[in-house]
């Protein structure tokens, strides 16, 4: 209650003794949370996260070189810590060997190796133009050796690739450059004559799904639905005997637990692994009329599946960080899987995508992941191949430099180091 006397004003005594009480409690809490925020808990908590997480910024343009206009994502977007899946993992040096580049750079392209033989399919030169061709890569002379024609209605990227050993079959994928659709057609090459042969298409068209040979029949699984986008978990198979199908139609097989494209799909033994990928992709933009590629949402992850000789799937760990775009990044050494590069979740601040530099071994004896060496740069959609105790990759498109992981070149380079692995 407040009161006039005399002209002026005055506070009531019980108000006067209310207000100090709460300026004491406002001291003491001060007090309490100063204390607090240094105890040894709170101090230790904090050196956890420095170590657990790093910060990471970025302030560059679209073509890699510092923005001169505007605010910078530093200002923009204040320091936060980020999980170290945006950052390279540590890793061992590896001594690597340039060897004779492509004769065209691929994005995208799939390969499938036959001896000492990379066979190197189609794949976008860039997002206007894609490849229609084949090129060989002879492990023996170190050299690009040969190139032949695919089929006119075979896709061009985006396939599922498989092999006996003689035959490579060619499922499904994407029919020309930008973001265009899907196609059903599925084929088979004879690489000792080199002639082509149809098989029965796909129940559906598919993108990038993972693909596999396995206990006599050809599996195709997961990928994107004709859409581009969305995931399909349809697992279809159709049994094939020297590049013949001997069936008229696909059969319908247990759904994979998840879908999407862009994984490693890889028959040891009595099992079929499906490794990595993604759900979500690029689409066309609606209404353009080059079928332009329009950015959506996506989540890679580092999933494992394992489908044994019951036709169960069953989870394993793991990958050390979620990892995409690896189709044809690996090759199998001593009762290992050895997966080189791809591209992990997008930046948390930039939204931009990052590439992985990390080469990875996945243990078939121990089920253990570890990462056993780096790139020469970070890149995605790498085309491996293992001779004679080297470790080989071609093509796929490669980060901007050492301190920045988004992708930019498209690139034919092939690369070689010696790969040494203890059971």
């Amino acid at each position: 209650m407040v009161r006039s006397v005399g002209g002026k004003h005055s506070f009531s005594k019980p108000i006067i003794l209310l207000l100090a009480f709460v300026a004491l409690l406002g001291i003491s809490l001060t007090r309490d949370f100063r204390s607090a925020s240094s105890s040894p808990y709170i101090s230790l908590a904090s050196s956890w996260a420095r170590d657990k997480y790093r910060i990471v910024t970025a302030n560059v343009s679209n073509n890699g070189s510092p923005k001169e206009v505007g605010k910078s994502n530093r200002d923009r977007y204040p320091e936060r810590a980020l999980a170290m899946t945006y950052a390279d993992l540590p890793a061992p040096e590896l001594k690597w060997e340039q060897m004779p580049s492509a004769p065209v750079p691929r994005l995208d392209g799939y390969s499938i190796q036959i001896k000492n033989l990379l066979y190197v399919f189609a794949g976008y030169a860039n997002l206007d133009h894609v490849h229609s061709h084949v090129d060989v890569y002879n492990f023996s002379t170190d050299s690009w050796t040969e190139s032949f024609e695919i089929p006119k209605d075979m896709a061009n990227s985006h396939l599922g690739v498989a092999t006996d050993g003689r035959y490579i079959y060619i499922v499904t994928g994407q029919y020309g450059p930008q973001c265009r659709g899907p196609t059903a057609n599925t084929f088979v090459l004879d690489t000792e004559t080199r002639k082509w042969e149809s098989l029965p298409p796909l129940p559906a068209p598919r993108y990038a799904p993972a693909t596999q040979l396995w206990k006599g029949r050809l599996h195709v699984m997961g990928g994107s639905k004709e859409n581009r986008h969305t995931p399909g978990i349809e697992h279809w198979s159709l049994a094939v005997a020297n590049g013949k199908a001997l069936e008229k139609q696909w059969r319908t097989e247990v759904p994979i637990p998840r879908g999407g494209p862009h994984r490693a799909c890889i028959a040891v033994d009595d099992h079929l692994y499906v490794i990595g990928g993604q759900e979500g992709d690029f689409m066309a933009k609606p209404g353009s009329p080059i079928f332009k590629c329009s950015r959506r949402f996506e989540v890679v992850y580092g999933d494992i599946y394992m489908l044994d000789e019951d036709m169960k799937w069953k989870g394993l760990p793991s990958m050390p960080k979620p990892n995409s775009h690896i189709e044809c990044s690996w090759v199998i050494v001593n009762n290992s899987i050895v997966i080189v590069g791809g591209t992990t979740e997008r930046h948390p601040v930039t939204k931009r995508m990052i590439l992985v530099g990390e080469v990875f071994r996945f243990d078939l004896n121990t089920l253990t992941w570890s990462v056993i060496g780096k790139m020469p740069y970070r890149a995605k959609t790498t085309l491996a191949g293992f001779w004679d105790g080297w470790l080989y990759f071609t093509s796929g498109q490669r980060d901007r430099g050492p301190d920045n992981p988004q992708p930019r070149k498209v690139v034919g380079d092939m690369w070689r180091t010696k790969l040494r692995l203890s059971h």
